[in-house]
């Protein structure tokens, strides 16, 4: 995840809030990562990996391999912003991932040289055109998180109150989708992760089929985020390697921006206005990011001697 500065006391990312109100006042020397990591009394740590899946592989493999930490019975809440479906979430909204695909590997071919018949100019690796079957996915392409553990944290959440502004009221009012037009909510929901920001109907039609092809219809899309592939890529690895139980792993987006442009105006327009600390959504989604991550801290925490040797999903 990234931040735009200081981890206190200045224009805030997607660390500071949980460095600040966790009190992860004790900072730890991490040259083989992105920036230090953060760390309070009660054992909570936090790493800000960077924005991208190279950084976040390298950076969650690099924590995972240091040698101060036992991350064997860790929980991960990976917690950032992403643009999502206006037909599915709202601005400030919290998203439960239950499904991660990866949205960078496969085969490209511009989209003004494919065959008329095709919707997409993506192909899925080994395949000739978009969306053959059978499916072949591999492990670096898919990621299916525990679902009992998922279930636990919305259900936890899903009530919690979060933050509406006049900002993002007029920002969803702007949008015809039911879903858009929303206050803040709590949901589960798939997502497309990839170092690429795209924007734009069309992109968005391609990630919802993207994510239904990979998951063979079982998950949804939702949101759109850029870490989250290479982070559960190296904790796949680290799990192989007895390092992390990958079924204590939760993944929460929150939702900053729409992933498509607006009636009345073109996707390029749309682009145009799309910058991380100017989006109409962008501090009320830092602000659920914490709200709703804080509550499975705290019921973790609170409860270790529970959840230390028994995981709530089971």
């Amino acid at each position: 995840m990234f931040e735009l500065g200081a981890d206190t006391g200045d224009a805030p990312g997607e660390y500071q809030y949980w460095v600040e109100r966790e009190h992860l006042d004790q900072k730890l020397p991490f040259p083989a990562g992105n920036r230090d990591l953060r760390m309070n009394a009660k054992g909570v740590l936090a790493i800000s990996t960077g924005q991208g899946t190279a950084k976040a592989a390298s950076s969650i493999m690099a924590l995972g391999l240091d040698p101060r930490f036992d991350l064997s019975r860790a929980y991960w809440i990976i917690a950032g912003i992403a643009g999502a479906d206006p037909a599915k979430a709202s601005l400030g909204s919290a998203v439960w991932t239950d499904w991660v695909v990866d949205g960078d590997l496969g085969y490209e071919i511009d989209a003004r040289e494919i065959p008329e018949e095709w919707p997409t100019g993506y192909v899925p690796l080994g395949k000739l055109r978009p969306y053959e079957l059978p499916v072949v996915a591999n492990d670096d392409q898919v990621y299916q998180l525990n679902s009992s553990l998922t279930d636990w944290a919305y259900r936890l959440t899903k009530d919690v109150p979060l933050g509406d502004t006049e900002a993002i009221r007029e920002r969803r009012a702007q949008f015809p989708q039911e879903a858009a037009k929303r206050p803040p909510f709590v949901l589960k929901g798939g997502e497309l992760s990839g170092s690429t920001y795209w924007h734009g109907k069309k992109l968005d039609e391609w990630a919802n089929a993207w994510v239904a092809y990979y998951s063979s219809g079982q998950g949804h899309f939702v949101t759109t985020a850029m870490e989250d592939s290479g982070t559960l890529q190296s904790l796949t690895f680290l799990a192989k390697a007895h390092k992390v139980d990958f079924s204590r792993i939760m993944v929460l987006r929150t939702v900053s921006n729409f992933d498509q442009q607006r009636p009345g105006v073109s996707a390029a327009e749309s682009l145009a206005e799309q910058r991380v600390s100017k989006y109409g959504g962008y501090l009320p989604s830092l602000e659920s990011a914490y709200t709703v991550g804080h509550t499975i801290v705290d019921e973790l925490v609170s409860h270790w001697q529970q959840y230390g040797s028994r995981s709530p999903a089971e």
